[in-house]
């Protein structure tokens, strides 16, 4: 099983998390680190560590961060390259179609990168315009 961890700023994971326990039940193999305000980056880069080590019985961990290039991704990438797991991976910029996709594929795909290229696209393909019927009609002539 893939293990995930979900960290952003503020109450971003948590809060995702609560969309993804909605729709998909409780989670197994699966933290949520909040970077808070009062936070340090020594703390976050802790609680991430501490999350990894409850998934250290997972043959990977993927851990799927708010911002790229924000401190909970940096945090997380640092610890990656650390060897803290030796199957670890780091995505930015995520969303709660891309965590739903990866959380309920991992089932049935075993290869962290296949999972997270796939969780990616998923993630790609959630966003667009909203449009009325109107614009639809001139986007089809």
């Amino acid at each position: 099983m893939i293990g995930i961890i979900v960290t952003g700023h503020g109450e971003f994971a948590s809060g995702l998390t609560s969309g993804l326990k909605l729709l998909a039940g409780e989670t197994e193999c699966y933290e949520a680190v909040d970077f808070k305000a009062e936070d340090s980056t020594e703390l976050l880069t802790e609680n991430l560590k501490e999350a990894i080590m409850r998934l250290k019985d997972c043959e990977a961990v993927a851990v799927l961060a708010d911002l790229t290039g924000g401190s909970p991704f940096n945090m997380a990438s640092r610890l990656k390259m650390s060897g803290i797991h030796e199957n670890m991976e780091v995505v930015g910029g995520i969303s709660l179609p891309l965590v739903l996709h990866a959380y309920m594929s991992r089932a049935m795909i075993s290869d962290i990168r296949e999972l997270l290229d796939a969780s990616l696209e998923m993630g790609k393909q959630h966003m667009m315009y909203f449009q009325t019927s109107d614009e639809a009609c001139e986007l089809e002539e």
